[in-house]
């Protein structure tokens, strides 16, 4: 399986504002700019897999993941041939990041129980491991079953799998039975708690984590963009669960109040300054790269840019957020 780059720099794609076929250029000039890496999303725009195989054919020095796909949008068989074909795809450099996503996704917005997410990743992950090893599965799992399924294309070099995970059970299972864990919406002092954590469960264990980046020194402006993205956020069951389990409870008690009285924007009002600042890296390009640092320093292995553009543009944003040489 590849090893992660020795001094990793992601960046989620597809990137706002450029058209998704323009991407195969942009992703060209970030790899010469030094990033080692593409992690795409899956909620309500792109799917997960259509800009990483873009980039397989357009730039063979990017490691390409998902972050993430989830273990019920997709029936296990279908999962299993998606992540094949992107190994196969790209040798060597495909992740297969997978998680439960959340209740709004799965119930609300594909019409799927969101039952028992932790027993549906842990029965996907291990269905996963069978079906791209080129085994036959016929396993009843606790939460599906698989009827002699067997795949037509068998990668050379099967994929890593990566657990996104929230809480200290879905971590645990992440750092023993995948290939590591992904993360979101933490900060670098969250970060030191969940890396104790996970290396207590395996030191090997590889940690990826979007981080929400704006290159701007008006804070107030980043928190005007930002707040709404984490009442949004926030408010959603398993991301309450989730901060509230890291000790942010109090400090959103005002926010949840709001929210579950039905005043959205009360609720995003109450967002506060430290929580925003917390979770979104922003200042200049370099005060930015240094916050970066400190999420490394407490644990992540592999920084993933979620670039809000702030005072510039896009590109420009990319070019002055690259790694530092």
């Amino acid at each position: 399986m590849a090893e992660p780059p020795t001094h990793a720099w992601g960046m989620t794609v597809p990137l706002d504002g450029v058209p998704l076929d323009r991407h195969p250029e942009l992703y060209r000039e970030l790899a010469d700019l030094g990033y080692t890496d593409l992690w795409s999303t899956e909620s309500n725009g792109a799917d997960g897999f259509t800009p990483l195989a873009l980039a397989a054919a357009a730039e063979p020095r990017l490691r390409l993941g998902t972050a993430i796909v989830s273990s019920f949008t997709r029936g296990p068989a279908l999962l299993a041939q998606s992540a094949a074909t992107m190994a196969a795809a790209a040798p060597g450099r495909f992740v297969l990041g997978l998680g439960a996503s959340s209740d709004v996704i799965v119930r609300r917005w594909n019409d799927i129980p969101f039952d028992k997410p932790y027993s549906r990743t842990r029965d996907v992950l291990r269905f996963l491991r069978a079906a791209l090893a080129g085994e036959r599965v016929a396993e009843q799992y606790e939460t599906f079953s698989v009827s002699g399924f067997r795949l037509g294309l068998v990668p050379d070099t099967p994929p890593k799998i990566m657990v996104a995970a929230l809480r200290e059970r879905m971590l645990r299972l992440a750092a023993r039975e995948a290939d590591g864990v992904i993360l979101n919406w933490v900060s670098p002092q969250d970060v030191k708690r969940i890396a104790a954590i996970v290396h207590d469960e395996n030191p090997a264990a590889e940690i990826v984590a979007r981080i929400m980046v704006c290159p701007s020194p008006d804070s107030d402006a980043v928190r005007a963009i930002v707040r709404p993205l984490v009442s949004g956020y926030f408010t959603v069951p398993v991301y309450r669960a989730y901060q509230a389990w890291l000790g942010h409870g109090d400090a959103l008690s005002e926010m949840w109040r709001a929210w579950d009285a039905g005043d959205r924007k009360a609720a995003t009002a109450a967002v506060p300054d430290d929580i925003v600042d917390s979770v979104c890296v922003h200042g200049s390009p370099d005060e930015c790269r240094e916050q970066l640092a400190g999420y490394m320093s407490n644990g992540v292995t592999t920084p993933v840019l979620a670039l809000l553009p702030g005072d510039l543009d896009i590109r420009d944003a990319v070019w002055r957020l690259a790694p530092p040489s």
